[in-house]
């Protein structure tokens, strides 16, 4: 018996919709894997591999990737292992001080590394639709804009004054508990501190992953003089 041309039509576009669910299923934390031995990477792990990144970094022997290769690689989708909040300071490259590639970090930037709504909405994409499951939130030594907060001044414009303003509260933490050569270094880690109990609490996406133990978030300092990432002790679950 033969098949009406219309009936083949509507099996094979249904059977190349098919297919294509099947080669690319949204991403599960669950598939953030190793590539090598096929095994869960956990959190711990991911911080670990980007710590030897900052070491090469520091070494100024980051490793050989062929970025043609990668790019091609990614065409179709990607699976970032890390959410990086970081300043905008244009000496606070992520990708460069951790040596990492296309398609290993989803990067959200802003001066002050403050997270407003936008900044949010990303890291939230990156959890429920990409399957990251760990956050950094980096500051750095010298911050132009925590120098600014600590300044008490007000700023030439609205935008500038936005950022000063959510910076501002871990200005009144610290306030005059240290003296005052160590005011912008103080603030800068309590910043840090503040951002990511930020995140956490303006978004119940990020605050329920983890506390169900799919996202960790680590805060960590940048120090521009050495190049080096230093880990915070305060951490989130």
């Amino acid at each position: 018996m033969k098949i009406p041309f219309l009936v083949c039509a509507v099996l094979l576009v249904l059977s190349l919709v098919s297919s294509h669910l099947i080669a690319f299923p949204p991403a599960r934390h669950s598939e953030i894997r190793d590539a090598s031995s096929g095994s869960e990477i956990s959190a711990q792990q991911i911080w670990a591999d980007l710590m030897e990144g900052n070491a090469r970094f520091m070494s100024g022997k980051p490793k050989f990737r062929d970025l043609s290769e990668l790019r091609n690689g990614l065409a179709e989708g990607q699976h970032p292992k890390a959410i990086v909040l970081a300043c905008s300071d244009s000496r606070v490259a992520p990708e460069l001080l951790f040596d990492q590639s296309l398609g290993d970090l989803f990067v959200v930037r802003s001066a002050g590394n403050i997270a407003d709504a936008i900044g949010i909405g990303s890291m939230e994409y990156a959890v429920e639709h990409l399957g990251s499951k760990v956050l950094i939130v980096l500051g750095h030594t010298k911050c132009g804009a925590v120098t600014a907060a600590c300044s008490r001044e007000k700023m030439p414009s609205p935008g500038l004054q936005s950022i000063v303003d959510k910076i501002e509260p871990a200005v009144a933490k610290v306030g005059k508990s240290v003296k005052a050569d160590d005011l912008v270094e103080t603030t800068i880690k309590e910043n840090i501190h503040q951002s990511a109990a930020d995140i956490l609490a303006n978004s119940e996406i990020l605050r329920h992953s983890a506390e169900q133990g799919n996202l960790k978030v680590f805060e960590a300092e940048y120090e521009l003089n050495t190049g080096k990432v230093i880990r915070l002790e305060k951490e989130r679950p």
